[in-house]
């Protein structure tokens, strides 16, 4: 009978850490409505991995060696060895976004540029802090505010803090309704904060100008970061499935089935970096806090940015509209439309804010692919 309880003898503190952590993630999930799709799969795998001999993990049994586990198998196959996981949600992404507001206010673009200022201050602080400059990027890409996108980077940097890396990431995605106001009441008074902008009139964008952009994008963006192709090319791709209006059975299931089927199996496969040994570390706790400072310091420059350039404009631009850079899509563009709304009930931001935050989707994996091309050569 001994037998039956083996697992209560291995259990130690670090597990019930992570037990706690996965009970956490799951609260968030469920009763704050904090990115349920991806924090609940999390929280629950969370808890799955750190059950002691867990059969979720690959373990060696007598007389038939050694046994694949079913999240560890996920984790090889669909991240280690491939990256093929994040990259199949990024179509399902590109199938969702509509890029008509960018296209009909294209110098939006810039506050993709400037929001994403976190990332390159973060992976100078990291490095300051002591983190090798390979973790130090992959901290510093949590500023990404792209959770696809920071694993692959975490990933090719080859982390030993991936785990940390990913669930802060995810976790600080979920809270941008609280991280961003913060931030910009820090920066901008109330009046800056009531400007209101013309209201946004969405040109007609001919059918061919949509077709061209994302194949436009690629080719673009891969000759000046190649590292950027696998991203930029998966997330466009699913674009040009979207727009070219042959394909519609398909653009609709590439943003519902594939996309909630991959986000479902990306958070369980993301638990298994959450296994207590590896997690429960002073370098988590430093990771977490890097991770607050690469959000907020995407926010503060982006809303920098829109206020250098109205030194230079005659219309002024609302410097919330600055923060939706991040590629945090679209929930940082409904952010600042209900911050909007509580200065002013009647200043409308909203198309304004979704065509930043569209530039930030774009931005992100083209600031990704800048990193990558500028620390690789230094650790080979």
């Amino acid at each position: 009978m001994e037998f039956l309880f083996e697992g209560i003898a291995y259990i130690t503190w670090k597990h019930l850490v992570m037990f706690a952590v996965g009970f956490t993630l799951i609260f968030l999930a469920i009763k704050k409505d904090y990115e349920p799709a991806l924090l609940l799969p999390m929280g629950f795998g969370a808890i799955l991995v750190n059950l002691p001999l867990s059969g979720v993990i690959n373990q060696y049994v007598a007389g038939a060696g050694e046994v694949s586990g079913s999240i560890q198998w996920l984790f090889e196959t669909g991240i280690d060895a491939s990256e093929i996981m994040p990259l199949l949600l990024f179509i399902g992404i590109g199938a969702m976004i509509d890029f008509s507001p960018l296209l009909s206010r294209p110098v939006f673009m810039l506050f993709g540029a400037g929001a994403h200022f976190g990332i390159f201050a973060t992976i100078t602080i990291a490095t300051l802090l002591g983190f090798s400059l390979s973790d130090a990027t992959a901290i510093g890409i949590i500023g990404a505010a792209d959770g696809p996108t920071t694993i692959l980077v975490a990933k090719m940097m080859g982390t030993k803090y991936m785990g940390p890396i990913l669930v802060t990431a995810y976790s600080y995605m979920a809270l941008v309704p609280i991280i961003q106001p913060a931030a910009i009441k820090m920066l901008t008074t109330k009046k800056e904060r009531m400007i209101r902008m013309k209201p946004a009139k969405d040109d007609e964008i001919p059918k061919s100008v949509k077709i061209i952009f994302p194949i436009a994008v690629t080719i673009i963006t891969g000759l000046i970061s190649p590292q950027a192709v696998p991203l930029i090319g998966f997330l466009m791709f699913g674009n040009l499935i979207r727009e070219c209006t042959v394909l519609d059975s398909l653009s609709e299931t590439a943003q519902k089935t594939l996309s909630n089927l991959i986000t479902l199996l990306l958070g369980l496969t993301v638990a298994f970096t959450m296994q207590a040994e590896n997690f429960v570390t002073l370098q988590t706790i430093m990771i977490l806090g890097l991770g607050l400072a690469a959000f907020f310091l995407d926010t503060i420059g982006g809303v920098l940015f829109a206020k250098l350039l109205n030194l230079f404009l005659k219309t002024k631009i609302n410097p919330m509209i600055g923060a939706t850079g991040i590629s945090a899509f679209p929930m940082s563009a409904r952010v600042i439309q209900k911050l909007a709304l509580k200065e002013d009930p009647e200043n409308i931001l909203l198309m304004h804010a979704v065509s930043a935050n569209v530039s930030g989707q774009i931005a992100s994996v083209a600031a990704a692919g800048i990193v990558l091309s500028l620390v690789m050569p230094y650790l080979q």
